[in-house]
């Protein structure tokens, strides 16, 4: 400020202010313009560097810089199965795992006799792993002590619908049989049987079987050691192979099928398990039911239709087919031989080999008797099946058998493809009850025998399952056809063992005149006329009133009986009123109502798993019948076996349900009544036990019992489950 003036004179420090506000400005500046120049100098670098790098690089690049590619993993692993009873197959293992280290790949040896197929061998398909199996053969054919819980169970689930031809798709595997070539009519049989059960189900095989022979006479290459290098060899070249992914396993997809690994044995072919697209098979709808013996069921033709044919073979053929007819239509009469030595055996030999291959052990000469998969899974602590949650059987302890092997009908959804022989009478030589009693009990012990040792089954219930005390009649076939029935069921009771027999509904009088069981069930696949034809296509020409005469005649027994409902999606699920038309005829205690069981593809059958309904379908089927049904309920519920219980009223007591069976009381009951030749009758309520709370509709459980650990099985999508 100026002293001679009252005013301040700023100028000099606005100016310093200007100056050094610029500097700042500029420096300010030229910074941000730098860094400007920075950003779109490496832009235009990144944008360039893409351009020189190939796509399939970029996508490779992490931070800017590329990374190696993973390497494809064609083989993950060796795992290799030995039975062996000298030692010899460990041995072999031992050895086959020494070299396969040598690929620096993971091996693992494993006794079949602590292997568990069930649970782990489906996991083979996705595992990228390859398996050998080393397999030694008894002088007998059998197979060792180590390994014959998996052959049984390889074999039964080769001929199982359940697990069908892609059951180990993806599965890679090969196979060494040891044997004595000494015994020339069982050499490497079982080795053999594992190779052809593990096609069968879908597994590729990698390289042909290798056979070593104890015989050095006969060896290929002077021992049986020998045998097993040579194989060794090849096998370890064709691993090195698959593990460069320069050839995999055989798809079937071979130019002109000449791939040599994967061709069928001469036992597949035998199987017919390879066939050709294209070929002819007659549609089972056009097919006008015939009764037949099991000859001409499995039988094919002589002659094919579209064949060429020799004029001087006409009158022989012609002759043939005539012979035929008048066999099929009853008009044959051999007036040279008495009754009992023109009646055959039902059970032929082409039949006998059919049905064994299934796991059936047949006795006499038309009665047969298997272990059910509910019986294996109650042994092994994995739950029963329905009858066990509806009625309280111990399924461990339950006998699936049928005393004859024929049946009336020819079901589409029949579990054995219409093998077994059709008939409406019996006119087959007949065994007695007593001599089909004890084998089909000595067989099912046999059977339960065969489980000692095997992983997972629970020690008690293998003891309780070699004493029998429940047989279902309803294996396959129509036992109600058996002459003796009357007598087998008293033989049974003797024994102290229920009774549950399963019928078709097409013999009224046999129904009638059928003495008391502990429980009876008719077969209803059907309400109508029409439905019921096109599903059971039975032989009968006035089968629907042989269907309502059954019926009728279930009304007036006493004792438990039981509906037994098939429901067939797009076939008989929208039939809800004419079900509940033969609800009233019949007044039966329950009312089972089931998905169909899928039994596979099958020239018999044009059912497919879109025609077996999901558990939620049934259940609202369930709830709209009982909605027309008055004094019926839903009480119970098998979730694993896609199942529900409608049962009546008068079971339901104090708000409880009673649908279990006294077995105890109901022995005492029949002696009774055989005891006063038959004046002393009872009825169901005489020997009905409560049911527990797990087992009703509506229960978390599902109707699954909580003492058992549910195993699901893999692959699974959809209930294909069998009873």
């Amino acid at each position: 400020m100026d002293p001679s003036s009252d005013t301040w004179d700023f100028s000099p420090l606005i100016s310093l202010w200007i100056n050094r506000y610029y500097i700042y400005f500029s420096f300010a500046f030229g910074i941000g313009l730098w860094i400007c120049l920075q950003i779109v100098i490496r832009k235009q670098d990144k944008n360039s560097q893409e351009k020189s790098v190939p796509k399939e690089a970029q996508d490779l690049m992490t931070n800017g810089y590329i990374s190696p590619p993973k390497k494809e993993v064609f083989v993950s692993g060796v795992k290799i199965f030995y039975g062996s009873q000298t030692g010899t197959a460990k041995e072999f293992a031992t050895i086959l795992a020494e070299a396969v280290t040598s690929l620096y790949l993971p091996v693992a040896i494993i006794n079949l006799k602590e292997y568990d197929p069930d649970d782990n061998l489906v996991e083979e398909v996705t595992s990228k792993n390859v398996c050998a199996f080393l397999v030694a053969t008894y002088t007998d054919g059998r197979p060792t002590e180590s390994a014959e819980w998996f052959c049984k169970w390889l074999e039964e689930a080769s001929n199982d619908f359940r697990f069908g031809k892609t059951y180990l798709k993806g599965m890679r595997y090969a196979v060494f049989g040891l044997g004595n070539s000494v015994y020339a009519s069982h050499f490497n049989k079982v080795g053999k049987n594992v190779d052809k059960w593990l096609w069968m189900l879908g597994a590729h095989r990698v390289m042909t079987r290798g056979e070593g022979d104890c015989n050095v006479v006969k060896s290929k290459h002077g021992s049986i050691e020998a045998d097993f290098r040579a194989w060794k060899t090849k096998f370890i070249s064709q691993l090195q192979v698959l593990c460069k992914g320069e050839k995999k396993s055989c798809d079937g997809n071979c130019k002109k099928g000449k791939c040599e690994s994967n061709q069928p044995s001469s036992e597949e072919m035998e199987l017919g398990s390879h066939t050709q697209d294209g070929l002819h098979q007659r549609d089972p709808e056009e097919e006008e039911p015939f009764e037949s013996s099991s000859e001409e069921e499995s039988g094919t033709e002589d002659q094919s239709l579209t064949s060429v044919v020799d004029v001087e073979d006409l009158g022989n053929i012609m002759n043939h087919v005539k012979k035929e007819k008048e066999e099929k239509t009853g008009l044959f009469r051999n007036t040279v031989k008495s009754e009992d030595s023109e009646r055959r055996a039902m059970i032929t030999p082409a039949l006998r080999e059919a049905l064994t291959k299934q796991g059936y052990q047949l006795i006499g000469s038309h009665s047969g008797v298997k272990l059910c998969r509910w019986t294996k899974s109650m042994l092994r602590g994995r739950g029963g099946c329905y009858k066990h949650t509806f009625y309280g059987i111990e399924s461990h302890r339950c006998m699936e058998t049928t005393p004859s092997l024929a049946c009336a009908n020819k079901c589409v959804f029949c579990w054995r493809h219409h093998t077994n022989p059709v008939g409406t009478e019996w006119r087959w030589k007949m065994d007695q009850p007593e001599v089909i009693l004890k084998e089909a009990i000595e067989n099912h012990q046999n059977m339960i025998k065969q489980f000692k040792g095997v992983p997972g089954v629970k020690e008690e219930r293998f003891k309780e399952g070699m004493t029998v005390k429940h047989c279902a009649l309803s294996l396959v076939g129509e036992p109600i056809m058996y002459p003796e029935i009357n007598r087998f069921l008293k033989l049974l009771h003797e024994c102290k063992i229920s009774s549950f027999l399963v019928t078709n509904a097409q013999f009224p009088v046999e129904i009638r005149n059928l003495k008391p069981v502990t429980q009876l069930y008719v077969s209803v696949d059907a309400s109508s006329k029409d439905s019921l034809k096109k599903i059971d296509r039975p032989l009968f020409k006035d089968f629907w009133q042989r269907f309502l005469d059954s019926l009728k005649a279930l009304a007036a027994k006493q004792q438990r009986t039981v509906y037994r409902l098939t429901l067939v999606k797009a076939w008989n699920v929208d039939e809800l009123q004419a079900y509940a038309e033969l609800v009233s005829l019949g007044r039966p205690d329950f009312i089972e109502v089931k998905g169909v069981t899928y039994c596979g593809e099958s020239s018999a059958s044009s059912l497919t798993l879109a025609n077996v309904p999901w558990h939620e379908e049934v259940v609202r089927f369930v709830r709209e019948l009982v909605g027309l049904i008055p004094d019926y309920e839903i009480a119970c519920e098998h979730e694993h076996s896609n199942c529900l219980l409608i049962a009546h009223r008068k079971f339901k007591i104090d708000r409880e349900w009673w649908t279990w069976i006294d077995y105890d009381r109901f022995q005492e009951l029949i002696q009774e009544y055989e005891d006063s030749g038959g004046s002393k009758t009872f009825s169901a309520e005489d020997y009905m036990a409560k049911t527990p709370h797990w087992a009703l509709f509506g229960a978390n459980e599902r109707g699954f019992d909580p003492k058992d650990t549910r195993f699901q099985r893999k692959n699974k999508s959809k209930n294909i489950s069998g009873c």
